[in-house]
């Protein structure tokens, strides 16, 4: 459809470079929507709000299942990603602007050298600039629509690539032409089309060097070629083990009943390997908190066993490995169990001794900063 008047929406697409968290940012924060945003903090943004009520309630907190964290940044960022680069730095992306339901620029970036002091890169792939089939407007609710969501970005042999969602348009993967992090980035292959109809595409390298594409709800992954300039083959089906389906409603989203609760999960795939194990986290809901479903395995395409709830509301980032060895999943607050809302952040991860994902007693993001 045609893009609407320049001043339709009254968000911005950026989220902009934020500030260093205090103690007003241990709660509140943003949930996005249409048609209104909700927000609780400093200042009034120039858009219309909707009631914040109990957006930031923190059951989840107040019941021991989450640590009380603070955010890494304060700044609005759905869909938390954090990357270890080559340069030694970590980078942070994800669903950004004032509200993804609507409108946004493209791919913003956040650069660290300790997790807690986080630099603004700016927006280093624009959809008006450096998209091409990403550029088209569309309609959502009635309403005209354009929003990436769910970048992600991974440092691979020796190179950072982007993997992005054009909501209601389909999947791309980007390649830094500069061997950084910043870009510029362009399409590592297929420019002029989506390469899969679906949102929240991921990446994941192997130790043997081989790397895997999937997205959605998981039911299908491919390897790529090892130049990453397409595909190395045909696309795979994912499933469970014989009778390692979990069937209990609490741990699923209502519509998942439609499938008999036999999914992996619905959204957000994320995927890593430790002492042998792959890990396969996908987005449920735990008595409606927004948790990664995990799953083991002992093949990269499965089939899949071990379903359990990965650290509670911490569903939709990635699992990373930090340079000291400790091991995080990223949060960014997506149900009302949440202590704060659409900002980013970290919860320190240990594993059992039959190696289900768990919440490590030590968590350094614990604490409010004065």
């Amino acid at each position: 459809m045609p893009a609407p008047p320049k001043d339709y929406w009254p968000y911005s697409g950026l989220s902009g470079p934020g500030r260093k968290p205090g103690r007003d940012g241990a709660s509140g924060g943003w949930v996005s929507g249409l048609p209104n945003v909700r927000y609780k903090g400093p200042g009034k943004p120039p858009y219309p709000l909707a009631p914040w009520n109990d957006s930031d309630g923190a059951a989840a907190v107040k019941a021991g299942l989450l640590p009380p964290i603070r955010p890494l940044h304060d700044v609005h960022i759905r869909d938390t990603i954090v990357c270890l680069g080559g340069d030694g730095h970590y980078y942070m992306t994800g669903s950004t602007g004032d509200n993804i339901w609507a409108v946004n620029d493209g791919v913003e970036l956040w650069r660290s050298k300790d997790l807690e002091n986080w630099d603004y890169l700016g927006l280093v792939w624009s959809i008006e600039r450096d998209g091409g089939w990403e550029r088209n407007w569309r309609m959502r609710k009635g309403v005209p629509f354009r929003a990436l969501w769910a970048p992600e970005i991974h440092f691979i042999r020796g190179n950072y690539f982007i993997v992005h969602s054009m909501s209601r348009a389909g999947l791309a993967i980007l390649r830094s032409t500069t061997g950084r992090a910043e870009g510029p980035y362009v399409h590592a292959f297929s420019p002029d089309r989506h390469l899969r109809k679906g949102i929240d595409a991921t990446l994941f390298e192997d130790e043997d060097g081989s790397v895997w594409f999937t997205y959605g709800s998981a039911d299908e992954i491919v390897r790529l070629k090892d130049d990453l300039s397409g595909y190395a083959g045909d696309w795979q089906p994912m499933t469970a083990r014989d009778g390692e389906w979990d069937l209990d409603p609490r741990h699923h989203r209502k519509e998942c009943a439609d499938k008999g609760y036999r999914h992996l999960g619905y959204e957000g795939p994320t995927l890593f390997k430790r002492n042998g194990i792959y890990y396969l986290g996908v987005v449920d809901r735990y008595d409606d908190r927004y948790s990664f479903a995990m799953w083991m395995s002992d093949k990269v395409t499965g089939p899949w066993h071990s379903r359990h709830e990965g650290p509670p509301c911490c569903g939709g980032g990635n699992f990373l490995r930090d340079k000291k060895g400790d091991w995080w999943v990223t949060f960014f607050g997506n149900d009302e169990a949440s202590p704060w809302r659409e900002k980013p952040g970290l919860v320190r991860i240990d594993f059992a001794p039959d190696g289900r994902v768990v919440v490590a007693r030590d968590q350094p993001f614990a604490k409010v900063t004065a």
